[in-house]
């Protein structure tokens, strides 16, 4: 037993492994539907704090470490190629970060041996943050018995605790629709429970959002994200969350034009990653260019529709 008065005072405000986003040595979980961008989003916090870069252009990390990963889903290779992807897009080198994917072909969560496994590689490499991904592969538990998954909790939070390293875990959001995304995570309460920062990533209104959750900390608004093609696939933070100005989808129209003009048939996608639009905008703007006949599909993407011989073109007059 200790007295309270007898431990050092905590500091001023919260600590932050990346400002804003991720609690120093907190644990945590990244929640989102499948093929949400998950993946893409840890890798990011990944490299940002390997890097030091900010995270998504906008979080400054704080404090930049090592990194582990363990994918159990996707191959060492897969994983390398999104980072490659990741640092062309923000000018990082990743042949000089300190960042490590754990190759085993086999982790449980749920067992002893492998708990002390990663013991020993998280010391030896001094890892500042380590991320699994997903929770659903890692482990054999009931996902709805409170019992064993506080079992397997305990022990992550014994190895945070132990060894001043972040911990994120990638899980899945179930279909149910509730009115605070933790309450959605997938099995037993205790997952959103546990966290220290939780981060959750929903389709809304055409565009994918990001919200965040902190337990000893005030939350950001919830914000617009992207995976942008360019220069490279990265995640990308969107302008606000807000509805589209009036007259937006007409201007949007006359871009979508001028882009296919100009770069030939883009599928949908490729407009929305060129244009950094919302999804529910750009899809109004080609359903109108559908219905004037300016633009038409086929099977490479959209395409401007070249006009029939003998057609009038209107022009529009221009003032005097």
């Amino acid at each position: 037993m200790v007295h309270p008065s007898a431990l050092e005072g905590a500091s001023v405000g919260p600590r932050w492994l990346i400002d804003g986003l991720w609690a120093a040595e907190g644990v945590g979980v990244i929640g989102g539907a499948p093929k949400c961008g998950k993946t893409w989003l840890s890798l990011q916090l990944a490299l940002g704090v390997a890097s030091g870069a900010p995270v998504l252009g906008r979080f400054p990390v704080a404090h930049a470490g090592p990194v582990l990963v363990y994918g159990a889903e996707d191959r060492a290779e897969q994983l390398r190629d999104r980072m490659v992807a990741i640092c062309r897009a923000q000018n990082l080198d990743l042949t000089t970060l300190p960042i490590g994917l754990i190759t085993s072909p086999r982790l449980r969560l749920d067992t002893s041996r492998d708990i002390s496994r990663l013991h020993a590689t998280i010391k030896a490499h001094g890892a500042r943050m380590l991320i699994l991904d997903p929770l659903v592969r890692l482990h054999q538990c009931d996902e709805n018995s409170a019992g064993e998954m506080s079992t397997l909790l305990a022990d992550l939070r014994a190895l945070q605790r132990e060894l001043g390293v972040a911990l994120v875990v990638v899980h899945h959001l179930s279909k149910t629709p509730f009115a605070r995304p933790g309450q959605a995570l997938r099995g037993s309460g205790d997952l959103h429970a546990w966290g220290d920062t939780n981060l959750y990533l929903r389709h809304r209104s055409g565009q994918l959002q990001l919200e965040v959750e902190h337990r000893a900390a005030p939350s950001p608004e919830p914000f617009a994200v992207a995976l942008s093609l360019e220069p490279a696939p990265h995640l990308v933070v969107c302008d606000p969350m807000t509805a589209p100005a009036p007259g937006a989808a007409t201007a949007l129209a006359e871009r979508v034009v001028s882009l296919l003009e100009r770069k030939g048939p883009l599928t949908r996608a490729q407009l929305r990653a060129t244009l950094r639009t919302r999804n529910a905008t750009l899809g109004e703007a080609l359903v109108r260019l559908r219905a004037e006949g300016r633009i038409h599909r086929g099977t490479a993407g959209f395409a401007v529709t070249a006009p029939l011989a003998g057609t009038a073109i209107p022009i529009p007059l221009k003032a005097p």
